[in-house]
């Protein structure tokens, strides 16, 4: 039987199979002549203490290992009759529903705003090049929902290890690499993520799953405290027994005309802040030190996480060897996120950093935390904001990163990603009582890392779409609406995720627990 062990070695060591056998030999109290194969199942960066390493879970072969097959796609049976179910949203909390309730035998019928990938291409393109936005298929609207367009990570702080491998396997068969099952910050790629969403959505209109592209909703069926089913902008009726809001963080109506047929909706904390952007070469230096560029540990990335007072300030969605972009849904706010190919070799790296929004900060706005739909408010003011400091068109609002944080403008910008270009304003001006906290964090990361706040470093606003800034309540065991029947809030837009990982696996329970409803 093979062993399963784990190695702690630098860059070099293991990339060296010699040095990696040796290891894993040891580390399975075997003789190195004995141990045929070594296969890496589990990899990790750790760069703690100034040190670089890769740890790693390897399997240990006295003969030669089995080949590794690719997972297969779920079985699905063939699904006949009229939907039971109305997923409005086909990101991943959508789609994956879909797929899990297509496995219990229920047809559902997904309504998508957007359009599909081969069509939102050209409008995400639109939308870089030439500013031109299309209200319903752009960087947050359309076939895999925002994530499409997006580094694609797929790290979660969900701890059952069980269902998160679940997805992976999923994504694998419909074309994602074979190294996410080995990863421990697995991620796709922008330019793998669109062919997977599509294979994934194929395959449940194989099985008789209905998917709608082009289709708003814009209201919910309902009476007696129960919902009936949609109807959506062109004035369609559609009944279900159940409907999921699997609509992402942007669908801004959809969460209005929820409230209004009478689910319950309350606030939910976000953050709000900027994207700043790095040289990625200044970040591997930052990170890996001399290791810096080794082929073995790729792009370096980072987290961070502040306390000022009492207010969080953390990067969100980093993106190595990656790009700024564009994410506006609406013509007069402007909205910056990131997006990272699965090679991560671009020039620059770039992430969110961002400060909470609670109920204090929507009090010194002037908004009340009652409110469920404050947290929209200040996301729009600060989107409006962001747009005319611009200048319009989507170009991007930025300040150099360390005049950011001392208060000052600055006379020159240096390169950068964001494919609308970027003009100079006061950034720390625009962001009102949201720049100290940001600016006082800055600072204690220069204090661990002094070349963040370099002079090459840039500051674009606005990153805004950090998650949904609401909630839609649901029952914790029936994962209904408490007072909406019928109604299940699921994944970003319904407050119960933070990612393509979570998302899906929010759809999946969601699934179940629809599937539960209607066998009981």
């Amino acid at each position: 039987m093979p062993k399963l062990v784990d190695v702690l070695l630098d860059p070099d060591a293991f990339a060296d199979d010699e040095q990696l056998r040796r290891a894993a030999a040891r580390r399975a109290k075997m003789r190195p002549r004995d141990v045929r194969h070594v296969v890496v199942r589990r990899r990790s960066v750790d760069a703690r203490g100034g040190q670089v390493r890769i740890r790693a879970q390897v399997e240990v072969f006295a003969h030669e290992p089995p080949s590794v097959a690719r997972p297969r796609a779920w079985a699905l049976p063939m699904l006949t009759g009229e939907p039971q179910v109305v997923i409005i949203g086909a990101g991943p909390a959508g789609l994956f529903a879909a797929l899990a309730l297509a496995r219990a035998g229920i047809r559902s019928l997904i309504l998508e705003r957007g359009q599909p990938v081969s069509q939102r291409r050209r409008d995400v393109a639109d939308l870089s090049a030439r500013g031109v936005l299309h209200a319903e298929s752009n960087y947050c609207f359309g076939e895999g929902g925002a994530g499409t367009f997006s580094d694609g990570k797929l790290y979660t702080r969900a701890h059952k290890r069980g269902p998160v491998e679940e997805i992976l396997k999923v994504l694998v068969a419909h074309g994602a690499p074979l190294d996410l099952l080995v990863d421990a910050r697995p991620h796709i790629g922008t330019n793998r993520l669109p062919g997977v969403v599509t294979s994934l959505r194929e395959q449940l209109e194989r099985a008789g799953v209905i998917v709608k592209f082009g289709a708003r909703v814009a209201g919910l069926l309902h009476g007696g405290g129960a919902v009936s089913g949609v109807e959506l902008a062109d004035g369609q009726r559609i009944d279900a027994k159940a409907v999921v809001v699997a609509t992402g963080h942007s669908a801004r109506d959809v969460v209005s005309f929820v409230r209004d047929a009478g689910a319950q909706v309350t606030f939910k904390p976000f953050a709000l802040g900027v994207r700043v952007e790095h040289s990625q070469a200044a970040i591997d230096r930052i990170q890996y030190g001399g290791w810096a560029g080794h082929p073995v540990l790729g792009a370096a990335s980072y987290r961070l996480v502040q306390r000022v007072g009492e207010t969080s300030v953390f990067s969100f969605c980093m993106c190595p060897g990656g790009h700024i972009v564009p994410a506006a849904t609406d013509p007069d706010g402007q909205v910056v996120n990131g997006w990272s190919p699965s090679s991560r070799r671009g020039r620059f790296a770039n992430s969110g950093f961002v400060a909470e929004i609670g109920p204090p900060q929507l009090l010194e706005a002037g908004l009340d935390p009652a409110d469920p739909l404050a947290g929209l408010e200040l996301q729009r003011r600060y989107e409006r904001a962001a747009y005319a400091a611009g200048g319009g068109a989507f170009v991007g609002p930025a300040q150099g990163l360390l005049d950011l944080v001392e208060g000052r403008y600055s006379q020159d910008l240096p390169g950068c990603s964001y494919p609308r270009g970027v003009t100079s304003v006061r950034l720390d001006e625009l962001l009102g009582p949201l720049a100290a906290p940001i600016q006082a964090a800055l600072r204690q990361v220069a204090h661990s890392m002094p070349e963040f706040l370099s002079p090459e470093a840039l500051a674009v606003g606005v990153e805004s779409r950090t998650s949904a800034p609401y909630r839609i309540e649901r029952d914790a065991q029936s994962l209904q609406s408490p007072t909406l029947a019928g109604l299940y809030p699921c994944g970003e837009g319904g407050g119960f995720a933070g990612g393509i990982m979570s998302a899906a696996l929010d759809g999946v329970r969601v699934a179940q627990a629809i599937a539960s409803a209607q066998t009981a």
